[in-house]
């Protein structure tokens, strides 16, 4: 019989070192506490405001030197409590309405909660993770008219369309773009999509080296959509000039005013000149659960990629975005990749293949689709796609109010759930009106009434409601409109030097 080898380190004796708590029952009381605290945070939300500015002294207190030794996770917490919780952007709340944000959900808490603490790593596929978002890729791709497309979730719409296009320019290069790189291309690859394309398309330019001057701004017409005319024009002179056009992409639902692009149209050019059909839906993708609202993305599901975000219209906690792929073998031959330690395996932990890794950039990422699994099973589509349709009656109520009142006018069609207008009252001239809106967006953010954002449409500065707020209520849009009104008389009449 073979002796033990001895242990000769002097520390042996002592104990083993981990993260785990000393004391699990005080542990436990703790995390009880935490999730009271945060449940009793949510209900709470509507005796807050909707924002608060962070005071200079919580905001010098996070230049503080590298902690080497822990104060325990107890302080940790009450530090928390002090100075991270009261200041976010404030999108939790029911009159949150910037940029494009979702809320989040109290399962989603939890289950993103669930998923951290079984930490898995999403690579082999004889895991129950691995499946489960197979399980959720396979009902986003049936939602979306595309029931055997290849799919990846990814961190959010940016990375989503990046996947897209990566595709696209890989496909199309018409030679093996992995082996030579864009050096081996004989002429410049073009692709296109509105003067309202979100900036992700000209980063993915810069990052796939394809450049951001071969990203080609095309015209809108009237209602913020791509001027069809306009790109055939541009797709000619460009083939004229020897370069390459390669891509088209089509927004269903527009950062600036929810515009959506004439998708069939736009799939119907595509196959007539053999272009890769890209949708950014980042949040419009989503009306296509909504039997009502399902129409206004007619042609979505003609094509080629799609990249949309479960975290915005789809109400989940960041992130959850999705990609998918209609052909699944041209989305595998742009990001597969075989190493020695990754060999696949007919047994044990990673049997099945490493079939993400295969479809995207990332081998390590976190268990994103059991929040949204849970959140499907716990509610539904339905009820995701009524909230969908009550954000959108929502927004047609705030576009009345508007329109009834003489001090407001809208700047742009209210085509989904976007709402752009302005304060402009009689007698104040139209080049002092920039100034004075940009003011009050400040002032009704600063004094936690609500959050919109702002845009500039045409030359002119716009309050942008961007409603995918599940907890928002008419009355807060009535709210706002109020407080647009007297808050914007203040500023006009104020003595604020307005720019």
């Amino acid at each position: 019989m073979t002796p033990e080898p001895e242990d000769t380190d002097p520390a042996s004796t002592a104990a083993d070192a981990t993260l785990d708590p000393p004391d699990w029952e005080a542990f436990r009381a703790l995390a009880h506490r935490m999730v009271d605290d945060t449940i009793t945070h949510l209900f709470s939300l509507r005796d807050r405001p909707a924002w608060q500015p962070m005071p200079d002294s919580v905001r010098h207190s996070f230049a503080e030197p590298v902690p080497r030794r822990g104060e325990g996770a107890e302080a940790a917490y009450s530090q928390f409590l002090e100075r991270v919780r009261p200041y976010p952007n404030g999108n939790i709340h029911p009159r949150f309405w910037g940029w494009v944000q979702g809320n989040g959900t109290p399962l989603g808490m939890m289950a993103a909660m669930l998923g951290a603490a079984i930490n898995p790593h999403m690579a082999g596929f004889n895991q129950a993770p691995a499946l489960v978002e197979h399980q959720v890729l396979s009902w986003l791709a049936e939602l979306m008219g595309m029931p055997d497309a290849s799919g990846i979730l990814v961190s959010g719409g940016t990375m989503a369309n990046v996947i897209g296009l990566a595709v696209a320019r890989n496909e199309k290069a018409g030679f093996d773009l992995r082996r030579e790189g864009l050096q081996g291309a004989a002429s410049r690859m073009t692709f296109y999509g509105s003067s309202e394309t979100h900036g992700w398309a000209r980063k993915a330019g810069e990052l796939l080296g394809l450049g951001a001057a071969s990203f080609r701004a095309t015209p809108v017409d009237d209602q913020y959509r791509i001027d069809r005319d306009a790109l055939r024009s541009l797709v000619a002179s460009d083939r004229s000039a020897g370069m390459l056009p390669f891509c088209v992409i089509g927004s269903a639902g527009t950062v600036n005013t929810g515009a959506i692009d004439e998708l069939a149209a736009l799939a119907d050019f595509c196959g007539e000149e053999k272009l890769w059909f890209h949708v950014d839906g980042a949040f419009g993708a989503l009306a296509r659960l909504s039997s009502s609202l399902c129409p206004l993305v007619l042609g979505i599901e003609r094509a080629d990629s799609l990249a949309f975000d479960l975290h915005k219209w789809g109400y989940l906690p960041f992130e959850s975005a999705c990609a998918l792929v209609r052909d699944g073998d041209a989305h595998r031959r742009t990001f597969s990749m075989q190493a020695p330690y990754l060999a696949r395996t007919t047994r044990g932990v990673i049997a099945g293949g490493l079939p993400f890794a295969d479809r995207g950039l990332e081998l390590t990422r976190d268990f994103k689709a059991l929040k949204i699994w849970m959140s499907l099973k716990a509610h539904g589509v339905d009820a995701i796609a009524g909230l969908i349709e009550q954000n959108v009656r929502h927004a047609a109520f705030l576009a009345t109010l508007v329109a009834a009142h003489p001090d407001l006018e809208l700047l742009a069609p209210v085509n989904l759930n976007i709402v752009c207008f302005r304060y402009a009252p009689a007698g104040v001239a139209e080049e002092r009106l920039n100034a004075v809106n940009k003011e009050l967006l400040l002032r009704i953010q600063e004094r936690g009434i609500a959050v919109p954002s702002g845009t500039t449409l045409r030359g002119r500065f716009a309050l942008r409601v961007a409603n995918v707020n599940h907890r928002s209520r008419r009355e807060d849009f009535q709210i706002l409109a109020g407080a647009v009104v007297r808050l914007g008389a203040e500023v006009v009449a104020s003595a604020h030097p307005l720019n």
